[in-house]
């Protein structure tokens, strides 16, 4: 790997954190937080070609995977697990692979990230192909588990991106789509899970909810297709009906809801 700067491992701009009181920690924590969604938005062009890419892929059919470990495994499958309640897509069209399996959601698993070759062994058991994209997400871009499974999507010709906080990583260079954001030092000297973290997270927002619109899962800006999971969306959903169809009876509304499962097929029903 060629040798690069990592911004993620600069000391931080504050010393002795531990003499702050509470209010000075929260408030620099803060401005820190600050920075990031404008360094986030010097990353729209390369969000944007990613998007369109996993977007051509998956109204062909296709699938998006997302490939990481630690906090950014878990925020990869905070996002693929909102997908389908959000937007009634089938579990399995956007999917996380963690290091450490399903353990490393709640629990740091020893040097999973450093074996190269289980990426992609664990990649295998979703019988990924060239139809899906798959998207390596690592705020240093040097994570062996995650250019290890880039390195083998590349050889079997499946599309990748990749999602880094340090311009110029080896895992940057690897992606087909590479998303580079740097937030710069740390608050914590070297804790990615915050400002790192959050540039994630804003990124996978934007991903998963552009791609879900560009699939016609929403309707001007109602989430339509939503799974009805409590009775907070059901509310939602009944109000949203009534709307549609400028009904006034919420209990007739909710019937149709809960009768078709979706206020887009409701709807759908209703206007037939």
């Amino acid at each position: 790997m060629n040798e690069f700067i990592k911004i993620t491992e600069q000391e931080s701009l504050y010393h002795h954190l531990e003499k702050m009181k509470i209010g000075e920690l929260l408030t620099h924590i803060n401005n820190e937080d600050k920075t990031v969604p404008f360094a986030v938005e010097k990353a729209i062009p390369q969000i944007k070609k990613l998007v369109g890419a996993i977007t051509d892929k998956m109204l062909a059919g296709g699938r998006l995977f997302y490939v990481g470990d630690g906090t950014s495994g878990r925020l990869a499958v905070v996002d693929a697990s909102e997908c389908p309640p959000t937007y009634g897509v089938p579990y399995g069209l956007v999917v996380a692979v963690i290091a450490g399996g399903d353990k490393a959601i709640t629990q740091a698993v020893e040097h999973a990230e450093d074996d190269p070759a289980q990426g992609w062994k664990d990649l295998e058991v979703h019988n990924v192909s060239q139809k899906d994209v798959v998207v390596g997400i690592a705020a240093s871009g040097t994570t062996p588990y995650v250019i290890g499974a880039l390195e083998h999507c590349k050889k079997q010709g499946i599309t990748t991106g990749s999602i880094t906080n340090n311009p110029g990583s080896p895992l940057a260079l690897l992606a087909d789509f590479p998303v580079e954001v740097a937030v710069g030092a740390e608050f914590v000297t070297g804790s990615t899970r915050m400002k790192s973290g959050t540039s994630q997270k804003l990124i996978l927002n934007m991903i998963s909810t552009t791609v879900m619109i560009q699939l016609g899962r929403v309707e001007d800006n109602k989430m339509v297709n939503m799974q009805l999971t409590n009775e907070k969306l059901i509310d939602r959903g009944t109000k949203m009906i009534m709307g549609k169809l400028k009904m006034q009876d919420y209990e007739k509304a909710k019937q149709l809801l809960l009768q078709f499962g979706s206020v887009k097929k409701a709807v759908e029903h209703a206007r037939n």
